[in-house]
């Protein structure tokens, strides 16, 4: 069972990033972390994906049952809790052309995704969108109602051991990115593929980008790539959230973590044959991931340079009442105070690289890597038009 206290602390980010209007009044009635009734964690925000379901707002519906198997499936309801977000987006997708379903057999598990665009007859440039260790695929969905304006097939899926995806999370789950990529080929040019993979699947977005040429961009937020995975005192004060989470997909005991992670990390090496660009949005003060990662994608990373962020565009009258998107307005987050139990790096971190990103946690950074003009740029473009809240600043958010 979970700290409720702590689950509590941790899901407020990822229901404003999310644009759940009144989370906090979810999170009141919950007491109990066990079960599925009332007053439990699942079964109040089951009950809120319920109500907003019987309103036909399907995409809100799915972002509180995904939040019910917040932050894994570790019994029975949060099973069920992720099966009623898949039904909500199968129920979804029903009335929005294009969007379909996929189920792709690799030789190490299965990997289900949901698509637009995909054709044998013309094949469009590949985008990947991937979400973190506590980001199901469906909390995506709305990105695939905006598909069309990008020109481009998408795919949003899971990493692995993640929602439905069975392939392992070890240290060559990297390879599951160009697996799924040649299984797409009769149907998307995979020879342009842009991910955009979010957290620890930003990790394995890069580290799959130094041996597949056919990744040709990388969008990410606060991914991790070596020092967190070699820095045994850093892992040690990961909150226990992320500590469980890691250990459900590793297959061992959170305390067994510290330690065993280092050969998972990306060389600054292998990031120096990387020639394609990369977009990496930091935080100064993140819990989960240090910002000393940004040293290593300096050292590594060609011609890494500050790209300043723009404002994310405000929705138009006629896209706040797009029924495939069903959303409300972002309400705006506070600041929080450092916690004091975190190492030192996490409450005295470096001077910031680039100029200010809005965020809901504090200062965010955003770097860019390679040519000014990169059909990547149309990516983050999309990404930010569809409002995927990629200017987190905590390790709290889109994990």
């Amino acid at each position: 069972m979970n700290d409720l206290g702590e689950l509590k602390e941790y899901v407020r980010v990822h229901a404003k990033g999310q644009r759940i209007p009144q989370y906090q009044h979810i999170l009141d009635r919950i007491v109990t972390d066990e079960g599925s009734g009332p007053g439990s964690w699942v079964g109040e925000w089951c009950a809120a994906g319920a109500d907003r379901q019987r309103q036909g707002r399907h995409v809100d519906a799915v972002r509180r049952f995904a939040l019910a198997r917040f932050p894994f499936v570790d019994g029975p309801a949060r099973a069920d809790a992720a099966a009623r977000c898949v039904a909500a987006v199968e129920r979804w997708s029903a009335d929005v052309t294009g969007v379909e379903p996929l189920t792709v057999e690799l030789k190490d598990g299965t990997v289900r995704c949901w698509t637009y665009g995909l054709s044998s007859g013309e094949k469009r440039p590949l985008f990947l969108v991937m979400g973190g260790i506590v980001s199901v695929k469906e909390q995506w969905a709305p990105m695939l109602a905006q598909a069309r304006r990008l020109g481009l097939a998408v795919v949003v899926t899971e990493m692995p051991s993640v929602g439905e995806n069975t392939v392992p999370y070890g240290p060559d789950a990297w390879q599951m990115i160009p697996g799924l990529l040649d299984e797409l080929a009769d149907r998307a040019d995979v020879r342009q593929t842009y991910a955009t993979a979010l957290s620890f699947s930003g990790h394995l977005a890069l580290r799959a980008a130094v041996d597949d040429p056919r990744i040709r961009a990388v969008i990410t937020v606060g991914a991790p790539v070596g020092r967190f995975f070699t820095d045994v005192e850093w892992q040690e004060g990961l909150p226990a959230v992320t500590l469980d989470t890691l250990g459900h997909l590793i297959g061992v005991t959170a305390a067994a973590i510290p330690g065993r992670l280092a050969e998972r990390a990306i060389a600054v090496e292998q990031l120096q044959a990387l020639e394609i660009p990369v977009y990496y949005v930091a935080s100064r003060r993140d819990e989960i991931v240090p910002y000393a990662e940004t040293a290593l994608l300096r050292d590594g990373v060609r011609r890494l340079e500050p790209a300043r962020a723009r404002r994310r565009p405000r929705l138009t009258r006629a896209r706040r009442a797009d029924p495939a998107l069903d959303h409300p307005r972002p309400a705006a987050g506070p600041r929080r105070a450092q916690r004091p139990d975190r190492p030192a790096e996490r409450a005295a971190a470096p001077r910031a690289l680039t100029s200010p990103v809005p965020s809901h946690r504090g200062p965010a950074r955003w770097m860019r890597a390679g040519p000014s003009r990169c059909p990547a740029q149309k990516m983050a473009a999309g990404a930010r038009a569809v409002r995927i809240s990629v200017a987190t600043s905590s390790g709290q958010a889109l994990r």
